[in-house]
């Protein structure tokens, strides 16, 4: 019965497969249990965690439909068991900083079981091997508060701490492993100590830092733990395989469509507390005028109903309160940002509404470029993700929320002012909707194929622009980053192939697979018990011209300076990667011919970033990322530390200087940017806090003031973000150079206009 209901259940699947596929980049690093942001904050766990019958069963049908559907399928053995094994140990401590060798030792022989536990609904095993986990990382971060009761560190002498341990061994046993720890909190106290703080405030702060640590991995529920678990099987099979909990599916159709039903604020944990971190103009919190940045909300009720004391839980079941249905009264009780703890709460009332995720959609800026007398004006379109309501299309919304509905009307707007080339930024963009990298590309060519798709059963299909005409005919450019993957990579190749635009930047991710959306919930048999989504891999995408973006990326027409880390970050850093191979070409006819193009905007390009400081200094911080990587070690030798430091402070300074000449009258045409982007200024590892992606180079120069954020004040936080946001970018105002020096060249040539562009009017 169970074998035939599978049967059904996946035909329905794959028959919506189209309209679903979806290409997203995922973390190079796995999440840590012990580096869950606060933002994940749910009521505390008591006691070991187990498995719930939801769980167990929804690890079963996620076998059957991976072992059996998968582009790259594989069976659920003893082989498959090792390779979880491997995951899972690397997915809880993957830096090595909580398990002894003793411990890995102990469950050796759960190595080729889990095949079993979970062919067998029994995965005591897993949840095991958390629970173990989660007693050494409370034994380690006991032990880093008692040293910080103790001080009493001797920073003279010539003691040195690893930075990266991803392939360090475990420690051998509990000495060594304390030993660690005390490295590791002496690098704290002497960051904090070069800060400026006192002893008692570095024993305040870091006391309060660990067990901020503490509070959140109790957090953590056997949700969380089963989806590191199963995750750790997904990507064990190919690395853009996921599972998502109950939860998280519901957090990724929001990404996708970019909207909710709530009250329009971003909510944060800090302490115990949910914070309004964000007020969405024009949503109703913005509307009512009663919340503002920094109230405490500390209880919630539905319409009439009681209020659900919050505090201390997770922020994300904060969320699920306060999020509802279009048109219901969600009551808030506040405590003001301004309030002391003891201060007076005040009640909230506010309909829910449908609210636009506006920071995560296509934005303009017109960048002007002054060349010789004349000034060229370059469009250029920010595109964080490529999405979709996919729902909202379905029902026939004809204002469904969409990527290529925005583009085209920011196109519409720029033609109004009048720009003479357009560039689409992709940088960092991790991927989306398919559907949308195809509409994308229609905006810029006359119909035509825009990428190929290969299924596991070597059928390839070949996906279209259908539709005539193009909403931009001018010159136009993508800009992209190592960051950039999946449907970036399928747009800057189809730009790249018909000679289209220019594709500008770095190599980008190499994420050249097609996932799509298997709903377990499907398999249920009950309304009650909810089992997740898989995200699984279906096939390989190839370019029109026979080539794949997969492992390789997109390379660019004119490369800028390499920030990022390929041997830590993008599709080659994964050891289970799909190859890259060849398949043939698709039949289409090129929109024009850039390559009489690109030699001279090369050469313009390279003479201009060779007179450019900021460039300069861009490659002095890559040459020191690099050696700092490769040394992977830090002094803990106080003297060593405050040279560096002076070292680091001088320059800064000698760079803030030439920033601020450069802001002076006359001087205003030249390309004026800060001392990098966050690219540049990747911090090196921090354990116990969240990893992100890996954009830039793993262990590039320190420009903080040893205080993280859990120190920081809110106002200061955001303050410190919009900095950040509105400095100049370097790399974008390079790249609005590039395409000023082509928009230039055709109209100074009509003949080479006319063989590089032989159709754009804008040229004409």
């Amino acid at each position: 019965m169970k074998k035939q209901m599978l049967v059904v259940a996946l035909t329905v699947a794959m028959s919506v497969m189209s309209a679903h596929v979806v290409t997203a980049q995922p973390e190079k690093v796995q999440l840590n249990a012990a580096q869950v942001p606060a933002a994940n904050a749910a009521p505390a766990n008591a006691g070991p965690l187990k498995p719930s019958a939801a769980q167990t069963q929804a690890a079963l049908w996620a076998s059957r439909v991976l072992a059996r559907y998968h582009y790259k399928a594989m069976p659920l053995d003893d082989v498959m068991s090792a390779k979880i094994y491997d995951n899972y140990f690397k997915t809880l401590d993957s830096e090595k900083l909580y398990f002894t060798q003793a411990d890995v030792d102990q469950f050796a022989p759960a190595r080729t079981k889990f095949d079993d536990a979970i062919n067998n609904e029994d995965l005591t095993l897993p949840f095991q091997i958390y629970n173990v986990y989660q007693q050494r990382f409370n034994d380690r971060m006991a032990y880093a508060r008692e040293l910080v009761q103790k001080g009493n560190f001797d920073f003279t002498a010539n003691e040195t701490l690893q930075i990266d341990r991803e392939k360090a061994p475990w420690a051998k046993n509990e000495d060594e492993a304390r030993d660690l720890w005390r490295k590791r909190v002496k690098n704290d106290w002497l960051r904090l100590k070069l800060a400026g703080k006192d002893e008692k405030g570095i024993r305040e702060t870091l006391d309060k830092r660990y067990e901020g640590y503490q509070n959140r991995l109790k957090k953590l529920n056997n949700e969380d733990v089963f989806q590191m678990f199963m995750n750790a099987y997904a990507t064990a099979i190919e690395p853009h395989t996921n599972y998502l909990g109950p939860r998280s599916a519901e957090n990724f159709d929001i990404m996708m469509r970019l909207s909710l039903d709530g009250i329009g604020a971003v909510l944060q944990s800090r302490e115990d507390y949910t914070v309004i971190r964000e007020i969405v103009p024009g949503g109703p919190a913005d509307k009512s005028g009663k919340l503002k940045v920094g109230d405490r909300i500390v209880g919630v009720a539905q319409g009439n109903g009681p209020f659900t004391d919050v505090m201390g839980w997770r922020i994300d079941d904060v969320v699920q309160l306060v999020r509802g249905e279009r048109n219901s009264t969600v009551r808030l009780d506040v405590l003001p940002a301004d309030a002391g703890q003891d201060g007076k709460h005040v009640t909230i009332p506010l309909v829910r509404q449908k609210i636009s995720m506006e920071e995560q959609s296509a934005k303009k800026q017109i960048i002007e470029v002054k060349d010789g007398g004349v000034k060229r004006r370059i469009g250029v379109i920010s595109l964080p993700t490529f999405y979709q309501d996919f729902d909202a299309r379905r029902k026939g919304d004809k204002d469904y929320k969409s990527a290529t509905r925005d583009v085209q009307r920011i196109l519409g707007e720029l033609k109004k002012d009048k720009v003479d080339n357009v560039l689409i930024d992709l940088r960092n963009n991790g991927g989306g909707s398919l559907i949308e990298a195809v509409e994308l590309t229609g905006l810029f060519i006359d119909k035509g194929p825009v990428v190929q798709q290969r299924t596991a059963e070597g059928r390839t299909d070949v996906e279209s622009d259908t539709n005539a005409g193009l909403a931009w005919d001018g010159p136009m450019g993508v800009l992209i980053n190592r960051g950039s993957a999946s449907a970036s990579e399928i747009f800057a190749a189809a730009i790249q192939d018909y000679g289209r635009g220019i594709v500008i930047g770095e190599p980008s991710f190499g994420k050249g697979t097609v996932q799509t959306l298997i709903n377990l919930d499907r398999f249920s048999q009950s309304d009650k018990m909810k089992y997740g989504e898989l995200k699984m891999t279906i096939a390989q995408f190839f370019r029109i011209n026979g080539g794949t973006t997969q492992l390789r990326g997109v390379t660019p027409d004119i490369k800028l300076p390499v920030t990022s880390d390929s041997e830590n970050f993008g599709e080659s850093s994964y050891d289970n990667a799909l190859p890259w191979v060849q398949i043939k070409p698709a039949t289409y006819l090129p929109a024009g011919d850039l390559k009489e193009l690109i030699g001279p905007l090369q050469k313009r390009h390279e003479a201009r970033i060779a007179k450019d400081k900021e460039f300069r200094d861009i490659e002095q911080d890559i040459a020191e990322a690099l050696k700092l990587r490769k040394d992977n070690v830090i002094s803990l030798n106080e003297a060593v530390r405050r040279k560096e430091r002076e070292n680091q402070e001088a320059k800064a300074r000698l760079r803030e200087s030439r920033l601020a000449d450069a802001q002076e009258p006359g001087k205003a045409d030249e390309p004026v940017a800060g001392p990098g982007s966050k690219e540049q200024r990747a911090k090196a590892p921090n354990p116990t806090a969240p990893k992100k992606n890996n954009v830039a180079l793993k262990g590039a120069p320190r420009s903080d003031d040893g205080l993280q954020g859990d120190e920081r004040s809110l106002a200061a936080e955001i303050a410190a973000e919009k900095a950040a946001k509105n400095a100049k970018d370097v790399y974008l105002q390079e790249a609005a150079h590039i395409l000023a020096d082509e928009a230039g060249m055709l109209k100074a040539d009509t003949r080479m206009a006319s063989r590089a562009m032989p159709y754009l009017s804008s040229l004409k």
